[in-house]
């Protein structure tokens, strides 16, 4: 059985690296590497990338588990995220012709406000790349049987290797390959899964016994509770207007038409893909309530972490392997995106922009693929490292709720005319040591301080509003960059 889905495994790695390294022949320049120019088919699929990754495929299966469809809303308020960008904020990030992030902070803030902001997203970027790894060595290793080490060594050298071939169009070609994958997988996986239960017949009447069971009610959007889905739209409607492995293709757009039409397909795309991860976890709940759901050993599963990788096991070794690449393909199709990013920005940002304004379009391109392949090392080593302190990952993953605290920053910048390079500057710092110490505290004591509810994510948001604000008035450099010029 293995071998099987390791022989569909290989090949779909062997695909995924040729068409990465055929784009390598487009990427000759600094400005090419990073993106420029891309159509918008292109920047649909290498923005979805960064929105459906390991925690849309296994996470979400775990919440159709625990809570039905409900767990749908993580791709639902990604969506809402993006069509939030293309609406509001695709035309002006555009029109302002950087390719990062911190490339658009200056302009409202100052060179200052760009260098912090780029220290502290990179940060953000390695963190979520991390867990992308995490992700991918424990899938390998719980169905393929391999060795974490091992598995995310492998990964590490694929996703790197054609990344750097080709820059933004070996992620963007790469993507193509992986959205057809991801959807038309997981397609398939929700077909095959409900035959083993009869179909959405099966699946009705499953669910029913196991609400009269152990209660819950799993066909209801809203069964995963308001503070979580909240805590979603809130990080999804401001961090996909910062997260810098999402834009950065839209910011690479031939026009400003095409990165906002991108930005509206890329929200479409997105969005309904939990339903079909979300389904697989339900059907995976009833067959561990009908005493069905056995892993390699035999044993029955009843956690939500194992549903997807038990499920996958109770199918067909071709089938099984078919959708072990698709939720592959959602990793790879976030991870190598992200090591792009990070690059990108240390290059763009710390390399171009403070340590060698005059270096030459081959010193930077050099520097872009040193950084790129020191990104996903990183990633690499960190997943390896880390995957076992369990304390320290909840304290990396308290880097997602950063971008959407950026973002309050970005958006006072724009419309607050008191804003000030110093009090952005301030209020990042601020921010970034809140979220972790909010982290830590409900390491400590159990619970997050506050309420149980409030969340690393409102405390981030919140400190960036109120320290922004009293920063910016404190401090004197109360004429903002974008006013000088």
């Amino acid at each position: 059985m293995l071998s099987i889905q390791m022989a569909v495994i290989v090949l779909y790695f062997a695909l995924t690296v040729i068409v990465g390294l055929l784009s390598a022949r487009k990427s000759k320049t600094a400005d090419a590497f990073h993106g420029e120019q891309l159509g918008l088919f292109a920047i649909v699929c290498a923005s979805t990338g960064e929105w459906l990754g390991g925690t849309a495929t296994t996470g979400v299966a775990e919440y159709g588990f625990l809570y039905g469809l409900s767990g749908a809303w993580y791709t639902i308020a990604n969506g809402i995220g993006v069509m939030f960008l293309a609406l509001c904020f695709a035309k002006i990030y555009r029109s302002l012709n950087s390719v990062t992030v911190p490339g658009i902070i200056e302009h409202y803030f100052g060179h200052h406000a760009r260098t912090v902001s780029s220290l502290l997203l990179t940060l953000v970027m390695l963190a979520v790349g991390l867990s992308q790894m995490i992700a991918a060595g424990k899938l390998g290793q719980s169905l393929l049987g391999l060795d974490f080490t091992v598995t995310c060594i492998v990964f590490a050298a694929i996703f790197i290797v054609y990344t750097l071939a080709g820059g933004m169009n070996a992620v963007a070609s790469t993507s193509k390959v992986h959205l057809f994958a991801m959807y038309g997988g997981m397609i398939f996986a929700v077909i095959i899964a409900l035959t083993k239960i009869g179909g959405w017949t099966g699946l009705s009447s499953g669910i029913a016994s196991v609400e009269k069971s152990s209660g819950g009610n799993y066909m209801s959007m809203l069964s995963i509770g308001f503070p979580k889905i909240s805590s979603w739209l809130i990080a999804s409607l401001l961090g996909a207007c910062t997260a810098q492995a999402g834009i950065q293709p839209v910011l690479a757009s031939k026009d400003i038409p095409t990165a906002r039409k991108a930005c509206i397909l890329t929200a479409f795309v997105a969005a309904p893909f939990g339903f079909l991860t979300a389904i697989l976890g339900m059907v995976a709940k009833v067959m561990s309530h009908q005493g069905t759901l056995l892993n390699t050993a035999g044993e029955l599963v009843t956690d939500g972490k194992s549903a997807l990788s038990a499920l996958m096991m109770n199918l067909n070794p071709i089938v099984g392997g078919l959708i072990l690449a698709a939720i592959l393909a959602a990793i790879l199709s976030t991870v190598s995106p992200i090591i792009l990013a990070s690059g990108t920005m240390i290059t763009k940002d710390l390399y171009q922009g403070v340590i060698r304004p005059t270096a030459t379009d081959a010193e930077v391109l050099r520097v872009a693929r040193w950084t790129t392949a020191l990104s996903g090392v990183v990633c690499c080593i960190g997943a390896i490292a880390l995957v076992n302190a369990s304390a320290v990952l909840d304290i990396v993953y308290s880097a997602y709720s950063l971008r959407g605290a950026t973002f309050v920053i970005v958006i006072l910048g724009m419309f607050w005319k008191r804003a000030t390079e110093k009090g952005a500057c301030i209020s990042m710092i601020c921010t970034g040591l809140v979220a972790v110490g909010w982290v830590v505290a409900k390491l400590s004591t159990g619970s997050y301080p506050i309420a149980p509810w409030f969340t690393e994510t409102y405390a981030a948001v919140i400190v960036a509003f109120v320290t922004m604000v009293v920063a910016s008035m404190l401090c004197g450099d109360t004429v903002r960059c974008h006013e000088q010029k």
